[in-house]
């Protein structure tokens, strides 16, 4: 069978999978951070866990570069910015963690699966599937890049800004948490996904591909239900918790 077709039904089976995984969400919290609970098998450290839920990405991402037949300056380009932020995340951000938390060994390696999944959907589409015209040095000018590496570059500092204010609150009362304040953290209470979100939306727009739109869904359907988790938790545990705070997009929701 042409791999063409095998690669279009794994991303639409992606998506399938996505759409469960987003309506399972909002009933259950997926067992890690403040919602780690027995009953889940055994459990990693948590920097252990993130290196080896997230190194897939960039490892990977740079296997389907070198075997890959297109290396125009686009798709190396695209690959910068994979790399910039798939490397902090996978051998710098689980160093910022606290070394007592723990992460159920299933969570990583859902994590480790969704990884090599989604990296070989926007690996082989960049350097090997994308058809022949796709990202010749025009695609520069072309509006969908300007307008999603513009949004990358946004969601990007978004998401580092909103992630130092929580490491930071996480050194000062490293036994509970604290409201988060300042910045987008007065209208919404995960700006963090927001970025990541902003990022992902960056990422389809510039690509222009099934595999960054399906990218951009599995985001959004496992951050959302998160974020409204997180939402109802701040509110339960915090009496004072800003009403007007949203959930996960500025004034919305």
């Amino acid at each position: 069978m042409d791999e063409i077709l095998i690669y279009h039904g794994i991303a639409y089976g992606f998506i399938g999978l996505g759409a469960v995984v987003f309506i399972m969400l909002f009933f259950f919290s997926a067992p890690y951070g403040r919602y780690i609970r027995p009953g889940w098998g055994p459990a990693l450290g948590n920097r252990l866990g993130w290196i080896l839920m997230e190194s897939p990405a960039p490892l990977m991402m740079l296997f389907y570069f070198f075997t890959g037949t297109r290396h125009d300056l686009v798709p190396v380009v695209l690959l910068i910015l994979w790399q910039t932020h798939y490397a902090e995340r996978a051998f710098i951000y689980p160093f910022l963690l606290s070394r007592s938390k723990k992460m159920p060994l299933v969570v990583v390696l859902f994590g480790m699966i969704f990884n090599m999944l989604n990296t070989y959907l926007q690996g082989r589409w960049l350097f090997s599937a994308a058809p022949v015209e796709s990202y010749s040095a025009g695609w520069f000018v072309d509006p969908r890049f300007i307008i999603g590496a513009a949004l990358f570059i946004a969601g990007y500092i978004i998401n580092r800004w909103a992630d130092s204010v929580i490491l930071r609150l996480k050194r000062e009362n490293p036994e509970g948490y604290t409201i988060p304040r300042g910045g987008l953290y007065e209208v919404i209470t995960c700006p963090n996904y927001f970025g990541e979100m902003i990022i992902w939306l960056g990422w389809a727009v510039m690509t222009w591909s099934i595999a960054g739109w399906t990218f951009l869904f599995w985001t959004a359907a496992n951050l959302a239900p998160r974020a409204f988790s997180h939402h109802k938790w701040y509110k339960a545990n915090f009496p004072d918790y800003p009403a007007k705070r949203k959930a996960l997009i500025p004034f919305l929701f």
